[in-house]
């Protein structure tokens, strides 16, 4: 009796595949091909960059490193007070966009302004706004808290979905309304988490109150800005020495705050 033969299956076409691909590689060819750069210069980069290192770094102004300290810290300011209002906007607004705590039609139409504002850089929301706040630090806390909204309100909606059902399917068949759910069935398992992003999204305020000081809303931006274009290289690097240690500073503090709350204590070995 002879063996049947055994026939593999044919691979699957993908042409709808193979024609995305074209289109992104024809999209990527005609970018650089487009866009007017020098190519010649970018073997002068390295020596350029050099230069300047030397002219920011071999001689640092350190009489204006008390005003850049004092300009940090309002940049830290502004990124913690867009945090904080970007938390008490987001957090409910989130509940509301999870699956099963609010109707078909406010969780897509939430989901969708989450994506509107991220789709928005903070600068851009700082220059419509600025109109009727003005070139303020205020200004620049009012950006990041809507930019915030964004991020937040998504990482809130996936969190709560990603709690296991349990507690909550207790919680409701106890009797509990939408809000007694949240707080008992969902909360205590999603708080970590909640922290955890609230604890990001001020690292990335911090960096990006830097950037929204180009647009002179205050903050050590604005001081960058304005002593770079005097090209006084001797001041922005003193500058750029206060942000890179205090972003690496507040970065560090965060990151362990939020591994000690997603991780716990470490316990001790006695001996």
């Amino acid at each position: 009796m002879t063996a049947p033969t055994l026939q593999l299956p044919q691979r699957p076409r993908r042409p709808w595949a193979v024609v995305g691909w074209l289109v992104i590689t024809a999209a990527a060819v005609l970018a650089f091909w487009s866009v007017d750069i020098a190519w010649e210069r970018l073997a002068d980069l390295p020596a350029e960059i050099v230069r300047y290192f030397g002219l920011m770094f071999a001689a640092p102004n350190w009489e204006k490193l008390p005003e850049a300290l004092w300009q940090t810290w309002r940049s830290v300011e502004m990124a913690w007070v867009g945090t904080i209002l970007g938390i008490l906007l987001a957090t409910p607004l989130s509940l509301l966009a999870a699956r099963g705590f609010g109707p078909a039609w406010l969780r897509a139409l939430l989901r969708g302004l989450f994506s509107l504002i991220r789709a928005v850089p903070e600068i851009i929301i700082a220059i419509v706004i600025l109109s009727v706040t003005g070139l303020t630090p205020f200004t620049g806390a009012l950006a990041l808290a809507i930019n915030g909204i964004g991020t937040l309100g998504k990482w809130g909606y996936e969190a709560v979905e990603a709690v296991p059902p349990g507690p909550i399917e207790a919680a409701r068949a106890a009797g509990g309304s939408t809000a007694q759910v949240l707080r008992w069935g969902v909360w205590p398992q999603a708080e970590p988490v909640f922290w955890s992003f609230w604890l990001y999204r001020f690292e990335i305020n911090v960096r990006s109150s830097a950037v929204l000081g180009l647009i002179g809303v205050g903050g050590i931006g604005d001081m960058l800005t304005s002593y770079t274009q005097y090209r006084e290289w001797s001041t922005v690097g003193v500058l750029l020495i206060v942000v890179v240690i205090v972003t690496m500073l507040i970065d560090g503090a965060s990151g362990a705050i939020r591994r000690r709350i997603m991780e716990g204590s470490r316990a001790r070995v006695l001996r």
